[in-house]
């Protein structure tokens, strides 16, 4: 076991709870997927034409079948599945966001690198033994891959809380919802070339 210098930029920011809150609600907000739908007047079948004349029947005065008014009719103002929940953020503060959480998982001993991660089949119990020995088991972990590695990716897919992911497309949410971290030498190259910027 030995030591390896972090990047205060990224490992050592001051933990500001209403940013990282900020980038978890704005992640949600995009990933929120709106099902509900009812047809407005333009989306049922039927009325193509004038019911009734405008005068002389007695009647109100209609234009289509496809009226509110009508029993089969077009919903006003319900729920449409177009509506978006984007809610944006700066790039910058998602960013800051996501080195916060690194830097809480650093602080809390919680990142463990690895000199390298690689496999010469696909062996299911090889990764779980790995993270055996790591005393890991029972946590939920993120292992960031500084590329893409099948023989890793298909050795651990399979095992209970353990997220697979890029080390150049880390998360908020999967930061804060993982106990452990762990990557290698080269995945912490990638992450902090990626997010030393911010």
């Amino acid at each position: 076991m030995s030591e390896i210098e972090l990047n205060p930029s990224i490992f050592e920011i001051p933990i500001k709870p209403w940013v990282v809150q900020e980038a978890v609600v704005s992640q949600q907000s995009t990933s929120r997927v709106h099902h509900a739908h009812t047809k407005d007047r333009g989306e049922v079948r039927g009325g193509g034409r004038k019911p009734w004349r405008q005068k002389g029947t007695g009647r109100a005065r209609q234009g289509s079948i496809r009226s509110p008014l009508w029993r089969g009719g077009g919903v006003t103002f319900g729920p449409s599945k177009e509506r978006t929940f984007t809610k944006k953020i700066n790039q910058k503060v998602k960013e800051q966001a996501l080195c916060m959480g690194l830097s809480q998982k650093a602080s809390d001993h919680s990142l463990i690198i690895l000199e390298n991660l690689s496999f010469e089949e696909i062996k299911t119990k090889t990764m779980a033994e790995i993270l055996k020995t790591l005393k890991l088991t029972g946590k939920k972990i993120m292992i960031a891959l500084e590329k893409n590695n099948p023989m890793v990716i298909k050795s651990a897919r399979n095992i209970p809380d353990v997220i697979l992911t890029a080390s150049n497309s880390l998360n908020i949410i999967d930061i804060l919802n993982t106990h452990v971290i762990v990557t290698t030498v080269d995945g912490l190259a990638v992450i902090e070339k990626t997010y030393q910027s911010s």
